[in-house]
């Protein structure tokens, strides 16, 4: 059972310092930033425009991709951005890796990316994920952390940093200050750096632990510009429509971020993205449909959320006869569909 959610004074500055420029003290006031500070209601150039067919949202699609191998599926639904999953710890020292296996800087991940932004969409380094070890739990210091987070932005060419924490690393109090304090170092030096972070969820909103990470990013003045719920795995409890789950904790979430940051609706919604997991989830008998996929983008659409997003590219496609349910979980989503269906749904 999870406990009651307790907000906290010290949280409100999160949001309004990468809208209105604050910095927060340990009594909660603020103080002007400089007037170059990047709004975080406004999203970068690529996702500002709409995606796919509608022409006129202001919702983008950016789904989960292989920073080593390709999909047939990455380009369907013409997605704004793509998030490059994942950067982790090469399990041992504070060399950030894709996947743990490729440097940063290799050749074909770079050929992939020059592939992935022909069409002018841009790329989201994204470090964490539910596997290996995310780097602020092998970095001795808040600058090397820094320094490595650094490089692999560089190495992709890119503005814009995920950072996906699950899991241990959630709940580890250590390596979260510290991740917080190496953000706050990197955005000193890249003001232009977006920073999104991707936080499990349930039907009822952030837990403790999520909302922790958010006040430890107010302590060392991160300027968050979204937060990324991940509208999946809920629970043995929930087995019924996976759709309206999404809407239900997106609104939970909204609803957590309006009180917190002390903002506004449409602001609330804006700092909101949402992202699926296609097909077969996880646990048993949680399964999302095509059906959920347009119910989720319409509401989206609807309430202005800033991007959404799927895992993942590669298993936007049925399963070939046979598929175990692991291949299913990897290769594939596990439900009757046509190739790429799954992102012309979420792209509108």
């Amino acid at each position: 059972m999870r406990s009651s959610l307790t907000y906290t004074a010290g949280l409100v500055c999160v949001f309004a310092l990468a809208t209105a420029g604050c910095s927060a003290g340990s009594d909660g006031t603020s103080d002007a930033a400089p007037a170059a500070t990047k709004p975080a209601t406004s999203a970068s150039p690529s996702e500002s425009a709409s995606s796919g067919t509608s022409g006129t949202s202001s919702t983008s699609y950016a789904p989960y991709v292989s920073a080593g191998e390709a999909s047939d599926n990455d380009s369907a639904g013409s997605p704004a951005t793509y998030n490059l999953a994942f950067v982790i710890s090469d399990d041992s020292s504070c060399t950030p890796e894709w996947n743990g296996a490729s440097a940063v800087d290799d050749s074909a991940v770079k050929s992939r990316i020059s592939a992935l932004t022909e069409s002018g969409a841009t790329v989201r380094v994204s470090f964490g994920g539910a596997s290996g070890k995310e780097l602020a739990t092998t970095c001795d210091s808040a600058s090397a952390l820094a320094d490595a987070y650094g490089e692999a932005l560089d190495a992709a060419g890119s503005t814009q940093a995920d950072f996906d924490i699950e899991g241990d690393q959630l709940t580890d109090s250590d390596s979260v200050a510290l991740r917080s304090e190496a953000i706050a170092l990197l955005q000193e030096d890249r003001p232009d750096l977006e920073v999104s972070f991707t936080l499990p969820v349930m039907p009822s909103g952030l837990d403790d632990d999520g909302l922790a990470l958010l006040e430890s990013a107010n302590k060392y003045d991160v300027q968050v510009s979204t937060v990324n719920i991940m509208t999946m795995n809920y629970g043995e409890s929930y087995d019924d429509d996976m759709g309206a789950y999404a809407i239900t904790s997106a609104k939970a979430t909204q609803a957590q971020l309006k009180e917190v940051f002390g903002t506004t609706d449409a602001t609330a919604w804006r700092a909101l993205a949402l992202t699926s997991m296609i097909g077969t989830n996880d646990v048993d008998n949680e399964t999302f449909t095509l059906a959920d996929a347009a119910e989720v983008r319409a509401f989206a659409e609807e309430k202005g959320v800033a991007w959404v997003s799927m895992w993942s590219t590669f298993r936007d496609q049925e399963c070939e006869e046979g598929t175990s349910t692991d291949d299913a979980l990897t290769n594939c989503s596990g439900v009757e569909q046509s190739s790429g269906a799954f992102a012309e749904a979420f792209s509108g």
